[in-house]
């Protein structure tokens, strides 16, 4: 759902796709081919969130700061299911790891990826290309093209999401049988280990 708040409605771009499910209230300026998941939160009632082109932001996420703040989630950033972003800024084609917290003021450097459960703390700059992980997060290494091609790949994905959402997504009733024609989805990319192996 879509809410204004103290005048301030929510802008999303036509090709974008917000969950009705999801709750995007008052300041959020969303871009181009970016997807909010159900349960996602994205409260513009404090300050304006903007999230550029192709981010996706998926389910149970939380996006919020302290009153007067403002915040960014650059193009192609990718926020895992159920991650906390509060106050924070996320650079260009990064990933949030799923169950992460970010506090306020904090800077993710761009094509960095943070790993599923960190938590990390206010304040804390994080380089570009670095990969982090625990709680409190450290940086333990750089991220490496063979990585950084990984996430971008699992991101297009995402960017392709809306669209397939508007063509196809719709309220149905179960089928109470599983169709014997039922087949799998097919492969869209290779898992990390995959891309590891190779």
């Amino acid at each position: 759902m879509i809410y204004e708040f103290k005048g301030y409605t929510p802008v999303v771009h036509e090709s974008s796709f917000v969950h009705p499910l999801a709750a995007v209230t008052g300041n959020v300026i969303i871009g181009k081919n970016c997807y909010i998941g159900p349960g996602a939160a994205i409260r513009g009632d404090w300050g304006q969130i903007i999230l550029e082109d192709g981010v996706n932001v998926q389910e149970n996420c939380t996006i919020h700061m302290f009153p007067g703040k403002s915040i960014t989630l650059k193009a192609s950033a990718h926020v895992g299911h159920g991650a906390i972003i509060h106050g924070a800024n996320l650079g260009r084609n990064c990933l949030i790891g799923m169950n992460t917290v970010i506090m306020d003021d904090a800077e993710i450097g761009d094509e960095s990826i943070v790993g599923a459960m960190a938590f990390i703390k206010a304040e804390t700059i994080i380089p570009k290309r670095s990969l982090v992980v625990g709680n409190p997060a450290k940086v333990i290494k750089q991220v490496s093209d063979e990585m950084i091609a990984w996430k971008t790949k699992g991101t297009q994905l995402y960017q392709q999401l809306p669209k397939d959402c508007h063509d196809t997504l719709k309220a149905v009733e179960p089928l109470r049988e599983v169709p014997e024609n039922m087949t799998m989805q097919e492969e869209a990319y290779k898992t990390l280990r995959d891309t590891f192996k190779t």
